[in-house]
């Protein structure tokens, strides 16, 4: 599916809650696009699983699919 293969920016962060300590993974631009996992991995493959749902289910109804937020000039450091 051409959307997958663009660079969206994915956020997996580790979570410790009253439901135990698992790892939270979401696609910033996708809103609602989000899964969970145990490891990070899982999470990671779990999300990817949880977006091409996500696109096929916006396909269907031909709803808008936001592209991808990048940023070329970005070089990774801050300058002060």
């Amino acid at each position: 599916m051409y959307y997958m293969s663009l660079p969206y920016n994915y956020v997996i962060q580790p979570i410790t809650d009253e439901s135990g300590s698992y790892y939270y993974a979401r696609v910033l631009e996708l809103d609602g696009c989000h899964s969970t996992g145990e490891t990070f991995n899982e999470a990671y493959e779990n999300l990817l699983e949880a977006m091409e749902g996500w696109l096929e289910a916006k396909i269907q109804y031909n709803d808008p699919i936001p592209e991808p937020v990048v940023d070329d000039g970005y070089s990774g450091v801050r300058e002060m």
